[in-house]
């Protein structure tokens, strides 16, 4: 997912009827609103989309309708790994790249324990790519069940096969970051950062773009800065934005997805704040930092002349 322009990739919401059973109307919306806001790609299946709550057929279900959805606007990724024998995994990678991804992404931390060491992880990596034939493969450092976040000469070894071309960098250290850009210069390959707090310092650096969940809050504003990080015209107007991502981290990441599914409530769109995952109560204080955070950002947003479709 190489591009000489930075992009967005959101890491997709799952909506839920209040049944508890997947909204697709509601999934075409959002997916819809993605695409709107100018995403450069869609992350499916991820830990926002609750992915450890779906059951093997409802992640392969929930795919297809986003690529069905998306027709080819944008590339796609999913998650194809959920631990188990790397041969399971392989099957399982297999059958979602079979429903049309761009590249399935493996999740770090199921494919070795926590204990185990580097060593262990390549040799399963390398196992799980002669087991998928050609099939494109990415990686995410998802925290859970634990975050193992890949050294910058283990990702430039897997890259040069050839075969991983998309890397979710959770790694929260921008010196990392600039190493993992620097050995994997030159490849058919893009790394989108997931840590907002120095997202425009990232994308001056050389990533590809960004995959942050402030994304299913206000899509278009990543947009915006993907599209204005290094704009000399618009320097004052990026710290803001900046400075306005990490002054409301602590607000978007508390019981999240649930205060995301709210904020876009608000937004317009018709989908419910019901979510599979115990994430704690969305308590009336909670509540009243969600509606700020509105507020907040409609005034941003009029003052950049952001467009919004919702």
């Amino acid at each position: 997912m190489e591009n000489s322009q930075k992009g967005f990739i959101p890491v997709m919401l799952t909506p839920f009827l209040s049944n508890g059973n997947i909204d697709y109307p509601a999934l075409t919306q959002l997916t819809e609103i993605y695409l709107q806001a100018g995403s450069s790609g869609l992350f499916a299946n991820c830990l926002s989309s609750e992915m450890f709550e779906l059951t093997g057929k409802e992640r392969i279900q929930a795919i297809k309708h986003v690529i069905k959805v998306v027709n080819g606007a944008v590339p796609v990724v999913a998650t194809g790994t959920f631990g188990g024998a790397i041969s399971d995994q392989a099957d399982f990678v297999k059958e979602v790249s079979d429903a049309g991804v761009e590249a399935v992404i493996a999740i770090t931390s199921l494919l070795a324990e926590e204990n185990e060491t580097d060593e262990v992880f390549n040799e399963r990596v390398f196992n799980l790519l002669d087991l998928t034939d050609k099939i494109p493969l990415g990686f995410y450092e998802c925290p859970v069940p634990y975050k193992r976040v890949l050294k910058p000469q283990q990702l430039a070894d897997f890259v040069s096969t050839g075969r991983v071309i998309y890397h979710k960098d959770t790694c929260l250290d921008l010196s990392q970051i600039k190493e993992k850009l620097k050995l994997t210069a030159g490849k058919t390959f893009g790394l989108y950062d997931a840590y907002i707090v120095h997202a425009v310092e990232s994308l001056k650096a050389g990533a590809s773009g960004l995959s942050c969940i402030q994304g299913n809050y206000f899509p278009e504003l990543i947009v915006w800065l993907c599209d204005h990080y290094n704009d000399e015209a618009f320097k004052d107007e990026v710290q803001v934005v900046q400075q306005f991502l990490i002054d409301n981290m602590d607000v978007m990441h508390n019981v999240y997805p649930v205060v995301s599914k709210y904020f876009l409530q608000k937004r317009g769109l018709n989908i419910s704040t019901f979510t599979r995952r115990n994430v704690g109560s969305f308590t009336p204080s909670i509540v009243k930092e969600v509606e700020t955070l509105f507020d907040d950002y409609t005034l941003l947003r009029n003052n950049l002349n952001i467009k919004v479709f919702i």
